[in-house]
């Protein structure tokens, strides 16, 4: 292990400039992976190229159990040269963006679509989900994860979204980031057009409900900015638009409820079709 304790360490500077810069993100290809969780998930691809973990963290017997695990500690002696990172905890709460910090990151690789293995057969040409323009974290990591629960192979993000790789996008995705291929800055109407299915933009006021699509083929949902909605591009490239029944008084859902709501009605007409 190695000891960092002052805030003038390159390596800590490294840490808080991923934590805060997309740029910085995307000239490195490394995220910061923040918490026991997400560290778990990120085993299924590889290992970190960094543990780091607070002093209170090294208690930790979950974090202690990974510690061992990437260091490969072979009768108490280590096989290979340690990666880890111990900050005292005061310095770790500068790097952690979660209010109470579980006393463990990681400095992963941002890993390329092609990277992510499918998770069943057949799911790369099941369905995938296309945003346009949505600008908050949450809603995209949430996106990620209901997309993943609900199968699907593949999200493109056009640009003007939310950084996929923040750490607020990953903690919203809760590992989601290594179940399904995620595309950033992708021209979504050259994805639409080239997509063998079909393609249903979820608008407010089309005449089609989501209930009434039959949705058990290839299927390509199409979901845009809150405020803005989807631009013309991509609503003449959908073959379908359809709105999502609210008898309530709301005047709309976010996006993330609104993907959610379409891709589970997908998930439940499928699993209809084959009972």
């Amino acid at each position: 292990m190695k000891f960092i304790t002052s805030r003038d360490n390159p390596t800590f500077k490294e840490l808080v400039k991923l934590q805060e810069s997309s740029r910085q993100r995307r000239i490195a290809g490394l995220t910061l992976l923040d918490g026991i969780h997400l560290v778990e998930a990120y085993f299924a691809l590889g290992e970190p190229e960094k543990l780091v973990v607070s002093e209170t963290g090294c208690e930790n017997p979950e974090i202690r159990f990974l510690l061992e695990k990437v260091t490969k500690v072979t009768e108490g002696v280590p096989t290979r040269e340690a990666i880890v990172m111990v900050l005292p905890d005061a310095l770790f709460r500068e790097v952690s963006t979660v209010k109470t910090a579980t006393g463990l990151m990681a400095v992963v690789p941002i890993p390329s679509p092609e990277a992510i293995p499918m998770q069943k057969r057949g799911q790369a040409e099941s369905f995938c989900a296309l945003l346009e323009a949505i600008q908050d974290p949450g809603n995209v990591g949430s996106i990620l994860r209901s997309a993943a629960a609900a199968g699907a192979s593949d999200v493109y993000l056009s640009n003007g979204c939310a950084d996929a790789w923040s750490p607020k996008t990953l903690r919203a995705a809760m590992g989601a980031h290594f179940l399904v291929r995620i595309h950033e800055r992708a021209n979504l109407a050259e994805v639409a057009r080239a997509f063998r299915g079909k393609v249903i933009a979820s608008i407010l006021g089309a005449k089609k409900s989501l209930y009434q699509m039959r949705l058990t083929g290839p299927v390509a949902f199409v979901f845009g900015n809150e405020g803005a909605g989807l631009s013309d591009e991509l609503l003449q490239v959908a073959h379908e638009r359809i709105t999502i029944p609210m008898p309530g008084d709301a005047e709309s859902l976010n996006a993330a409820a609104a993907a959610a709501v379409c891709f589970f009605e997908r998930v439940r007409q499928t699993e209809a079709g084959s009972a």
